[in-house]
């Protein structure tokens, strides 16, 4: 069972249209609370919202019978929150519980101590999804128009038309500036973690230093890096130093590829001695499946630095990876002064003369002249 938002106010509750905000406040939250409460106040909106959320949001489960669960507008309410903010949900749980402005537009009195928990944010704001957030933002476009457009009388809502224009910026991702040995150790040392968790989760003991041979791959990492810094002229010690080059660089692969070999091992020893059903099929098919996936990252690293280092070849753009976790990163160079390069995903946005964005689009491996937006 979900409803919409409890009918009955309970003792203590404030009324949504009679809370008041720190206008002063130059942070985010008062800014985003006040739309939420313009949004709750105006009824047709609202009525339009709840009624798209009521048809996206698990539309299979009965509202009127069953277990209560989080009501839509607390869904609505924290995947907004969540998306204005770019946080996660670690720090909306905080402020699901903590934040006494937030609470009270949730419907949670002073004396209420309700806390919310960690699991019930997941599996109810992941429902909050891009497409539908896409047709609420159509909705609350709409409302924003007539809000703005009411206030003009010398001409009729018909006869105003919109003009916008686009832009594109780059959204940048939480990544360290890449090389190929610094993402081959980013692999091998997630495929060492992972196997280490999955070992210990069977009882096995097979990978009891792992913390040690994670440290075994950075040193050799490092050792690579140093050799790379050498800035001798002379042509002797340049052919010298490029020999120690591909001496530590190869040293590096042969670590890595030891411990890709041996996870492997790790990973058919399990499935022989049938340990498997210990934390069942289904969640031991969706390690490996984890772990296999870092491992052809770690192979791929591999090639390109015997490639590059070791046989001389120019690796071509189109085959390098950016980041093994969040692997839609682009490496974007725009031309602007002072940033030479920007590492994220290029976004389109498309906005009115009120400022109201109309189409926001991704462009995903794509420059702006091939990108058209029609509104």
């Amino acid at each position: 069972m979900r409803v919409v938002q409890p009918s009955q106010m309970t003792i203590g509750e404030v009324d949504i249209s009679k809370m008041t905000f720190n206008l002063k406040s130059r942070d985010d939250i008062p800014k985003i609370l006040k739309g939420l409460q313009f949004i709750y106040l105006n009824t047709l909106l609202r009525d339009a919202i709840f009624a798209l959320l009521i048809k996206r949001i698990s539309p299979d489960v009965s509202k009127t019978n069953g277990r209560p669960g989080m009501s839509l507008w607390t869904i609505f309410v924290c995947g907004i929150l969540r998306l204005d903010l770019n946080i996660d949900y670690d720090r909306l749980l905080e402020l699901m519980n903590e934040h006494r402005s937030l609470r009270m537009i949730l419907g949670h009195h002073v004396y209420n101590n309700e806390e919310y928990h960690m699991q019930t944010v997941k599996d109810n704001v992941c429902l909050f999804t891009p497409e539908l957030l896409d047709e609420i933002n159509q909705l609350i476009v709409k409302g924003g128009h007539d809000l703005v457009l009411c206030g003009q009388n010398s001409k009729k809502k018909d006869d105003v038309a919109l003009h916008g224009r686009c832009d594109s910026f780059v959204l940048e991702t939480d990544v360290h500036y890449p090389t190929d040995i610094n993402l081959l150790d980013d692999a091998t040392r997630k495929i060492i973690q992972l196997t280490a968790k999955l070992c210990k989760v069977l009882g096995l003991s097979d990978w009891r230093q792992h913390a040690n041979n994670a440290s075994q791959v950075k040193a050799a990492m490092r050792k690579a890096q140093q050799k790379k810094r050498s800035k001798a002229k002379n042509i002797a010690q340049q052919k010298k130093n490029k020999t120690a080059i591909q001496v530590a660089h190869q040293d590096f692969i042969n670590c890595a590829q030891g411990y890709v070999g041996k996870v492997r091992q790790t990973l058919l020893d399990v499935e022989k001695i049938e340990l498997i059903d210990i934390i069942g099929q289904k969640k031991f098919d969706a390690r490996k499946a984890e772990i296999e996936k870092f491992i052809a990252h770690a192979v791929c690293q591999i090639d390109q630095i015997r490639r590059r280092v070791i046989l001389g070849e120019k690796i071509h753009h189109e085959e390098k990876v950016f980041s093994i976790f969040e692997p839609h990163t682009e490496w974007i160079s725009k031309g602007k002064a002072g940033v030479p390069v920007e590492l994220g995903v290029k976004v389109c946005i498309m906005v009115d003369q009120h400022g109201f964005v109309l189409l926001p689009q991704v462009m995903q491996n794509q420059t702006d002249d091939k990108v058209g937006v029609s509104y």
